[in-house]
């Protein structure tokens, strides 16, 4: 299966303080179209740092890429100047970023939020739709994640939604152009158990519902388990470990991966996911 997205040897620098410190040790991984990956690791271990420079929201400086090739659909996105990258960006691919308070602008409503960005959108991909067929899509990507009353969470202004449902509309944002890659960071984790399997749950069905690929990036094994059937695992800034997920768990090779296994909260006879001997 021929990889959507091939990060090949990416190293990135970053200057502080006339100081330079490499974070990223020559990282390669491929997310192939239609599957759903995971990138997991400790605070620190360059996840999120490859993530951005993925999705080009590295700020440059203070950091550099020294080197490496990041590949979307057989182009590389290095290469492109901005005004393409950017036409990338929540058309071909999109994020659904960690923290919904953070990411959404609480003096504008979901409608207003969510239009612009369809516009924006619609602009770059050279298609033309009239203010009332952009307030009709979003009303029904929002009854796509599972929002009742889809005019009334529109209406609404994110203060107004519990974090359940502003991190639904974080995934409709994401979902809104059709991208063919969905990059999840963290989804869910400011929230609680209960809310963040539902969120989970949905994303998971709504990737494969849509045939999209997943890019998943979590500390957390317990939701890589859930949502992934192949696992990058990174550590001061190189992936140590890469192997199906069953695999991952059956038959662990590095320390740090044994040790990230080893803290998946117990039940009685192993983890809550199974039996697992780091």
């Amino acid at each position: 299966m021929s990889a959507l997205l091939s990060v090949r040897d990416l190293s990135v620098d970053f200057t502080t303080y006339g100081q330079t410190h490499q974070v990223l040790h020559g990282v390669s991984l491929d997310v192939p179209a239609h599957a759903q990956i995971a990138l997991v690791g400790e605070s620190g271990s360059g996840k999120t740092v490859t993530m951005k420079a993925i999705m080009g929201l590295l700020r440059q400086p203070p950091a550099h890429i020294r080197s490496g090739q990041i590949f979307y659909d057989g182009r590389d996105l290095l290469t492109l100047a901005d005004n393409e990258r950017l036409a990338l960006r929540g058309t071909a691919m999109s994020m659904v970023f960690q923290d919904p308070m953070s990411s959404l602008n609480p003096v504008f409503t979901i409608a207003d939020q969510m239009g612009t960005i369809l516009k924006y959108a619609d602009r770059r991909l050279g298609r033309s739709r009239s203010a009332r067929d952009r307030m009709a899509r979003v009303h029904e990507v929002l009854a796509q994640v599972r929002m009742r009353d889809p005019e009334r969470i529109s209406a609404s202004y994110p203060i107004m939604l519990s974090g359940g449902m502003r991190q639904r509309v974080l995934i409709a944002m994401a979902l809104l152009s059709e991208p063919a890659l969905l990059i999840a960071d963290e989804p869910g984790t400011a929230l609680d158990v209960t809310t963040q399997a539902q969120i989970l749950r949905l994303l998971k069905d709504l990737v494969t519902q849509r045939g999209l690929a997943l890019l998943m990036i979590t500390h957390n094994l317990g939701v890589v388990r859930e949502t992934s059937s192949y696992v990058y695992v990174m550590n001061k800034g190189r992936v140590v470990e890469q192997a199906e997920t069953a695999t991952l768990f059956a038959n662990p090779q590095s320390d740090y991966t044994k040790s990230l296994i080893a803290a998946v909260p117990r039940l009685t006879g192993g983890t809550r996911y199974g039996t697992v001997t780091p």
